[in-house]
């Protein structure tokens, strides 16, 4: 009888020790945070590019990895906040994937907890690393070249559009790097092929419909939307207003093709994320940032819509068909 008690006793203790293990283990289980420009529902393929990153080095969200999710969804104000708020978390490492004033509030938030970036500037002149080959200090990342692409997309404009006069750039003030960069290539890129070109702003959704309108009423020939995270979120809505009006636009990444826009040239983001996914698996067995240099994409792509065309009324220049890596009908 007192081997039956005992034996009951035993259980009854491992009934409690079992759960406390359980506990302890996943309070022991690496925790990621992911800073990020957009929403979750805008945003779901870049999640999914992220983790395959992860798994790509061992690891699996819910298993034996935590990542928790801070959106600014397009008020990049709230960037210190959120990243303040994941310093708090005490996180193994924060990603930022894809824009640079969320690298840069990342590094503002801490200079111990390692920092894996995407943006599509130098991140040098950013002054988010010392150089590209040793970044030093607790920060690395990948630069997919967006801003340094925005005169190669209105070389591709004027190809599509050889009459085209005015040109119009949509850029966000709220991510001065980008926007700036941006205004300045083009700028200099449209004195040497003869266009006017006249920089708008909008870092809102109202924004976006206001400068849009402005577009129809100026008649602009063109339009060329900045690389931006707020921008990628409201794709679908740009690449409506942009049937609307009837402005032939071109965009930073194959995503806006994909929602209905003319054209787009630029990296792959889905490699990008699954790069940052990878260096934060990288950095959760080990390695330190200051060790890891700063990749730089190798991979672009041109994709052109033409469903987008025959509703823009235009004829896609067999010359660009050809070089395109992707035409979506």
């Amino acid at each position: 009888m007192s081997s039956r008690r005992e034996f009951i006793t035993l259980l009854g203790g491992a009934a409690v020790a079992w759960p406390l293990a359980a506990r302890a283990q996943q309070s022991a289980m690496p925790m990621v945070g992911f800073l990020h420009a957009g929403s979750p529902e805008s945003s779901t393929h870049r999640v999914a590019a992220f983790r395959r990153g992860l798994n790509e080095t061992g690891y699996f969200e819910g298993q034996n990895v935590a990542v928790e999710y801070r959106w600014a969804e397009g008020r990049y104000e709230r960037f210190p906040e959120l990243a303040a708020e994941l310093v708090r978390r005490q996180v193994s490492v924060i990603v930022t994937p894809g824009n640079p004033v969320a690298a840069n509030a990342a590094k503002a938030a801490t200079s111990a907890i390692p920092i894996v970036f995407a943006v599509g500037g130098d991140p040098v002149k950013l002054g988010l690393v010392a150089s590209l080959a040793r970044p030093g200090g607790n920060v690395t990342g990948v630069n997919f070249f967006v801003t340094e692409l925005a005169a190669k997309r209105l070389g591709l404009l004027r190809e599509l559009l050889p009459t085209a006069a005015r040109v119009a750039v949509l850029v966000n003030p709220a991510n001065p790097p980008t926007a700036e960069s941006t205004a300045r290539d083009v700028q200099a890129a449209a004195g040497t092929i003869g266009l006017q070109v006249r920089i708008l702003n909008a870092g809102t959704i109202r924004e976006i419909d206001a400068a849009h309108a402005s577009l129809a009423r100026e008649r602009a020939d063109a339009l060329l939307v900045a690389g931006d995270g707020f921008f990628n979120s409201r794709r679908v809505q740009l690449a409506m207003l942009a049937v609307r009006h009837a402005v032939p636009t071109a965009y930073s990444t194959r995503e806006y093709a994909e929602a209905g826009g003319l054209m787009s040239y630029g990296t792959s983001l889905a490699d990008t994320d699954r790069q940052v996914g990878i260096y934060a698996g990288r950095i959760l067995k080990g390695a330190k940032p200051a060790d890891l240099p700063v990749l730089l994409s190798t991979k672009f792509e041109l994709v052109i819509n033409l469903q987008a065309a025959r509703m823009l009324g235009l004829e896609i220049p067999p010359t660009l068909l050809a070089r395109a890596d992707e035409v979506i009908e």
